[in-house]
C-alpha cells in the first residue's frame, strides 16, 4: 500500500504542478511563464517526487512508464494493475482540485481546454492525428530509454531523478505545440474528463501511443544496452 500511495501522490503532484502551471501561469498577462515555463514545471514535478517517494515505489507516476519498465524487464507484471489504478486516481484527483480552483475565479465561465491533449483542431498547433501519434510514440520511447539508462546499476548513483526530470522538460519543449504533450495516459485522461470540447473522444491516442512508445523503449534498452 505504501507503493500505491506513493504513486498516487506522485501522479497527483505531476498533474497538479504541470497542468496547473499551464492553466494558471502560462498565459498570465505580461508575466506568463509560456511554453518553456510549463515544460520546466512538468520536469520539476517528476524530479521532486522522484526524490521524495521514488525510493518507495520506483517513482513511475505514469502508466506508460510502468508498462515500459515491465517491457524492459524491470517491473513485475502482477504489480501493473495496482500501479496504473493508483496513477489514474491520483491524476483525476489532481484535475478535480484544479477544476475547483479555476472555477472560483471571479470571471469564470468555462475551463476551456484545461491543458488537455489533442490532435487536429484540438492540437495547439493544428497537427494531425498521424503527427500526434508519431510524436508521442517517439518521445515516450526515448523517455523510457532515459529512465532505464539513468537507473541502471552502471549509471552514476543518485542522479537519475535529475536526468529524468530534464528529459521530461525537453519532451515538453518539443511537443507542447503538437499535442500539448502527453507521454502519460493518466495525465491525458484526467484533463480530458474536465475539459470543454471533444478531448475525451481523442484520449484513446494518448493511451495507445505512449504505451506503444514505452514498450519500444523498454525493449530497445533491454536488447541493446542491458547486456554486457
Amino acid at each position: 500500500m505504501k507503493k500505491l500511495f506513493a504513486e498516487f501522490f506522485g501522479t497527483f503532484w505531476l498533474v497538479f504542478g504541470g497542468c496547473g502551471s499551464a492553466i494558471f501561469a502560462a498565459g498570465f498577462p505580461e508575466l506568463g511563464i509560456g511554453f518553456a515555463g510549463v515544460a520546466l514545471a512538468f520536469g520539476l514535478t517528476v524530479l521532486t517526487m522522484a526524490f521524495a517517494v521514488g525510493h518507495i515505489s520506483g517513482g513511475h507516476f505514469n502508466p506508460a512508464v510502468s508498462i515500459g519498465l515491465w517491457a524492459g524487464g524491470k517491473f513485475d507484471a502482477k504489480d501493473l494493475p495496482g500501479y496504473i489504478i493508483a496513477q489514474v486516481v491520483g491524476a483525476i484527483a489532481a484535475a478535480g482540485v484544479l477544476y475547483l480552483i479555476v472555477s472560483g475565479k471571479s470571471d469564470f465561465e468555462t475551463v476551456g481546454g484545461f491543458a488537455a491533449n489533442g490532435y487536429d483542431s484540438l492540437s495547439p498547433g493544428g497537427y494531425s492525428m498521424v503527427s500526434a501519434l508519431v510524436a508521442e510514440v517517439v518521445l515516450t520511447a526515448f523517455f523510457l530509454m532515459v529512465i532505464l539508462g539513468s537507473t541502471n546499476f552502471r549509471a552514476p548513483k543518485g542522479f537519475a531523478p535529475i536526468a529524468i526530470g530534464l528529459a521530461l522538460t525537453l519532451i515538453h519543449l518539443i511537443s507542447i505545440p503538437i499535442t500539448n504533450t502527453s507521454v502519460n495516459p493518466a495525465r491525458s485522461l484526467s484533463q480530458a474528463i474536465f475539459a470543454d470540447g471533444a478531448y475525451l473522444s481523442q484520449v484513446w491516442l494518448f493511451w495507445v501511443a505512449p504505451i506503444l512508445g514505452a514498450i519500444i523503449g523498454g525493449i530497445v534498452h533491454k536488447t541493446l544496452f542491458e547486456k554486457e
